[in-house]
């Protein structure tokens, strides 16, 4: 089959799309024939090593810890899917992941894949919307009638985040770049902020219940974003090396995902009924996974792109 692979950290110049040997099913697992994986910034970091502690790697690695595509075996122990089941996934980021034709994924991270939408970009939901649900329901205790601002809203968690704020009866004020504010605002926020026209932290125009900041921002602008959560509030952030002290009485929760079977498939059933859309901004054979890192380490990517064996 053929993958992309890389023997030893690096740039993205050490991505090779190349022949490989298809893995099998083994205990507790199903062998997916991968539809499409996405990409994730925090890729770029773990191929340059800088989270080789947190994710020690087995080279040759295979990268791509979204996946959606169709399972054709199942090992042993599984009777959870079928062969022909069409299935979503977030799987473990220190194992090959799915960039490639085929991936042996463990089968308790899986759930059935939405039938109302392509399966190419059901690859855009696992990890993205289980941030954005464990940011909400986990971490920020999000209740209906309080009020949420997202930093980063425009980007494939933040889209997620804004539209399960809004079901849960939230009222979110959503902080975009202007490419995203008509998407953004079609979601049911009650206000969109262009950080291109006004600084993000006049984005707090009233005290919030909760920050969910998705985007750097410098200490400064965190510290201004804090001040406007009420007391008894939550800032959850997911940038790495963001501040996660405690200021006052605001509870500060620097979080990371984790992979969660059960509540992926009550995304995909959200997807199904209709009240929870996916965006993909672009679809992307899988050789052109080295650009595609090139970019993002450039700041020239925007929005999520799924990639196609």
């Amino acid at each position: 089959m053929k993958a992309v692979r890389y023997h030893r950290y690096g740039d993205e110049s050490v991505l090779r799309h190349e022949e490989a040997e298809r893995p099998t099913a083994g205990e507790g697992q199903v062998l997916v024939r991968v539809a499409a994986t996405a990409f994730n910034p925090v890729d770029v970091a773990i191929r340059a090593g800088y989270l080789s502690s947190a994710f020690p790697l087995s080279f040759p690695h295979v990268p791509g810890f979204d996946v959606a595509g169709t399972v054709v075996e199942v090992g042993d122990g599984v009777t959870a899917f079928s062969s022909g089941d069409e299935v979503i996934g977030f799987l473990p980021m220190d194992r090959d992941g799915a960039a490639a034709e085929f991936v042996a994924a463990p089968a308790d991270v899986l759930a059935m894949a939405p039938v109302r939408a392509a399966l190419t970009d059901a690859a855009s939901l696992p990890s993205a919307g289980l941030t954005a649900w464990q940011a909400l329901h986990e971490h920020a205790q999000l209740q209906s009638g309080q009020r949420l601002l997202v930093n980063g809203a425009g980007g494939s968690v933040g889209g997620y985040a804004v539209q399960l704020a809004h079901e849960a009866g939230a009222a979110v004020t959503a902080v975009v770049g202007p490419r995203d504010v008509d998407r953004v605002r079609r979601y049911g926020v009650e206000r969109v902020v262009d950080r291109t026209q006004e600084p993000v932290t006049d984005a707090v125009d009233v005290p919030v219940d909760a920050v969910l900041d998705l985007a750097p921002v410098s200490p400064a602008d965190a510290a201004a974003l804090m001040a406007g959560v009420r007391p008894g509030g939550v800032y959850v952030t997911t940038v790495p090396g963001a501040p996660v002290e405690p200021v006052g009485d605001i509870r500060v929760v620097s979080m990371f995902v984790r992979s969660d079977a059960s509540q992926l498939a009550g995304l995909v059933q959200r997807v199904d009924a209709g009240r929870l859309q996916m965006h993909v901004a672009e679809t992307l054979p899988l050789g052109e996974l080295a650009s595609v890192h090139a970019r993002s380490a450039g700041g020239q990517l925007h929005g999520k792109v799924v990639l196609v064996p």
